[in-house]
This record gives structure tokens, C-alpha cells and sequence, in this order.
């Protein structure tokens, strides 16, 4: 019984809270835009199944917690197609019947009758929702925990390592890698672990000269917070690092929306890698690798508050918030992605709208809508089949 308790403290609990806190977020920022631009909102809801408390606004939205806290949604006033996309048709019946329901004048308050740059804003605002909760989540991880110090002056090399083939020296000092600053040690090994076998321009400051180098990192495997093991790069350099340096709330601001972007960046090209075949699909992970990461880096924050006698509940909130603003990036950029049945898609048929003055056509939008629905569906089984491959699950089922 005590073992079932602390499982569930461990990988169970940190996942909900994980994923409710991004999925809510991204909810949010649909609903206040569209509260912001006049639409009308039925409802909002975190979680989903039957409601174990609800109650309405001053707007009449109703606002609910679910039984099942994983996700959440909102639901504009006429959104019945499943697409969200109306076509001329629906959009014809569905004024008609607004106007019998409440008057000339009510379809104006509905999503899908709001201007179309109304209508995109409020799709992109649950993306940028994310990015946003990105950057305040990491602004909060480095106000609380300070920036890392040092720079990124080399004091050693591995021997037969990849900077050493290159021709790095002691004392070099790496002061862009491709053109971006790298002002610390973190920042150069961020950018580095997603681009094993990948050309890398450095620029060099060795002693007074100013030189570029181009090295090609090493790949190593390591063991993976999502289970099994994973490929990064590593250079094969070593560098003097100082304890964390305290920075003012503006500094804090503005790390947050640099390490924002640097992720986005990152998950972008490390997306394209897939795509193109340079980095193996089985890299791809699901809600059970996200579960098994979450448990994973409990576990290693208890871990380590014990070793250093420090306060557990720092160390978790630590490596929580750090992974939060991660997968918030990672929630922000997938819903971006051109996919139906994604805010991506929306955009996209918002984008044919404006092009043609109409909405595409109801039998478009239903291959479109099931044709995505199939694509995500696919990449989520396969995602999911990679992590329970990659725990184990499959071997211990099979003897």
C-alpha cells in the first residue's frame, strides 16, 4: 500500500499537475481572447468526463473541473463542427438560426461569425499562451535560483574528442556557435547535445585573435529521463563553471524569453531532424514517456535534497519548473504544427479564407479533419509504442 502511495507521488502526481498547468494555460489564452474580442463562451472546463464542480460567470460561461484532471478545453457558442471550421453552408444555417434564437445582431457575438482577424488571434492565442508560460516559468526558475555563471573559456579537452580533432586549445574562449551567443558553459552544451554529427561553426577568441573553427560533436548515449537510452552530441571540452549568480527581476524577464526562444529554436530543428531521417523516430515521445520523465526527475530531486540535506520540495520545484517551461515550448510549437485538427490547421484554413473570401468547402474539410485526426492519432500510438518499448513494458510482458 505505502509503495502504491509513493508511485503515485512520484510519477502519477507531478505528471497531472504537469499537464494540467500547460493544458489549462493554453486554454486560457483562447478564452481570454476570445472574452477580449467580444465572443460568446459556453463553456470552460479543466479536465473532462462528468463535472465535479461548476458555476457561471458574469458572462454566463459556465466553468467546470472534471472528473479526469488530464487536459481541459473551451467551447465557443456555436462550435458544433467538429472541425471548428464552418463551411459558407454551416455558416449560413447557423446565423439563420442565431438570428430565430436571439435576435438580429446575437450571431455577431459567435466565433465563427467575428471578423477573421478576430477569429486568428484568438486560435494563436493558446499557443502563445504557452511560450508566454514559458517564459514567466523560466524568469521564475532563474529570479529563484540565479543564472549560471562563468564562461565559456575552455580549461581542458578530452583526449581524441571532437574539439580536440578540430583544433581547440586551452584557453580558447567560445564566443558564438553558428553566429549565436554562448555566454555560458550551459548555454554551449544546450545547443550542442540536439546536433551530434552536425557541422558547428565556433568563433574563437584565442588569446588576441579572433578565429572560427567548424567541429562535428561526438555522438555518446546516455540514459534518457524518458526511459532507455538517448544519442546526444558532446564536444569534448571542459570548462571552469562558478556557483549561480543572483540577477534582478529585469535580467530574470529577459532570460526567461531568451531561454524561450533558444528552446523553440532547438525543438524546431530537432523536429526537421526527425522529419528529414538525421535523428531516429524512436526519439519521438508520448503522455507515457512525459509520465515516466516526471517520475524520473522526482525521484532524482528527492534524491539529491537528501544527499545534500537541503529542502526537498526546492530541488522538486527546481527540476518542475525547468521541465514545465520545456514541455509548455514543446505544447506551443506542436499546436502550431499545419494539422486539422491542430490550431495550426485553423490558421491555415484561415489563411485559405482570406485568400478566397470563403471557407473551404464542407466535403475539404472533413477529409481534411480526418485525414489530420489519423496523422496525430498515428504519431501519438507511436510515440506512446516508443516509450513503453523503451521502459521495458514489452520485455516484461514477453518474459
Amino acid at each position: 500500500m505505502m509503495a502504491a502511495i509513493l508511485y503515485l507521488l512520484e510519477h502519477v502526481a507531478p505528471f497531472v499537475a504537469l499537464i494540467s498547468l500547460i493544458v489549462t494555460v493554453h486554454e486560457l489564452g483562447h478564452f481570454y481572447a476570445g472574452r477580449a474580442c467580444g465572443a460568446k463562451i459556453d463553456r470552460f472546463s479543466i479536465g473532462f468526463g462528468r463535472a465535479l464542480i461548476s458555476w457561471r460567470d458574469r458572462h454566463n460561461s459556465e466553468w467546470r473541473i472534471g472528473w479526469l484532471p488530464i487536459g481541459g478545453y473551451v467551447k465557443f457558442a456555436g462550435d458544433e463542427n467538429a472541425a471548428s471550421v464552418p463551411d459558407q453552408t454551416d455558416l449560413e444555417g447557423l446565423r439563420r438560426e442565431v438570428i430565430a434564437r436571439e435576435g438580429p445582431g446575437a450571431e455577431q457575438r459567435y466565433l465563427a461569425f467575428k471578423p477573421l482577424w478576430q477569429r486568428a488571434i484568438i486560435i494563436f492565442a493558446g499557443p502563445a499562451a504557452n511560450f508566454v508560460l514559458a517564459a514567466v516559468l523560466f524568469a521564475v526558475f532563474f529570479l529563484a535560483f540565479g543564472a549560471p555563471a562563468g564562461s565559456n573559456q575552455i580549461s581542458g579537452l578530452v583526449a581524441g574528442g571532437a574539439a580536440q580533432k578540430a583544433g581547440f586549445q586551452s584557453g580558447d574562449q567560445i564566443l558564438r556557435v553558428d553566429g549565436k551567443p554562448t555566454p555560458t558553459f550551459d548555454d554551449l552544451r544546450f545547443y550542442v547535445q540536439y546536433r551530434p554529427g552536425v557541422p558547428i561553426d565556433f568563433t574563437i577568441r584565442r588569446k588576441a585573435s579572433t578565429i572560427h573553427i567548424t567541429a562535428i560533436p561526438d555522438s555518446r548515449t546516455e540514459d534518457s529521463a524518458f526511459g532507455g537510452k538517448q544519442t546526444v552530441g558532446a564536444l569534448g571540452v571542459y570548462a571552469l563553471a562558478g556557483p549561480p549568480r543572483a540577477v534582478s527581476l529585469p535580467a530574470a524577464v529577459s532570460l526567461g524569453v531568451q531561454k524561450t526562444w533558444d528552446v523553440t529554436a532547438t525543438t524546431l530543428f530537432y523536429m526537421g531532424r526527425i522529419v528529414t531521417g538525421h535523428v531516429a523516430a524512436d526519439q519521438l515521445h508520448g503522455i507515457v514517456g512525459v509520465a515516466v520523465a516526471s517520475g524520473t526527475v522526482t525521484q532524482q530531486a528527492v534524491a539529491d535534497a537528501q544527499a545534500a540535506r537541503v529542502s526537498w520540495v526546492a530541488s522538486v520545484a527546481f527540476v518542475f519548473v525547468q521541465m514545465a517551461g520545456l514541455m509548455s515550448v514543446s505544447v506551443g510549437v506542436l499546436n502550431l504544427l499545419p494539422i486539422p485538427v491542430l490550431d495550426g490547421g485553423h490558421l491555415l484554413a484561415y489563411a485559405y479564407e482570406a485568400v478566397v473570401r470563403k471557407p473551404p468547402a464542407a466535403a475539404v474539410q472533413a477529409f481534411g479533419y480526418r485525414a489530420g485526426l489519423a496523422l496525430l492519432a498515428g504519431l501519438m500510438l507511436f510515440a506512446n509504442w516508443n516509450d513503453l518499448w523503451r521502459t521495458g513494458v514489452f520485455r516484461f510482458l514477453g518474459g
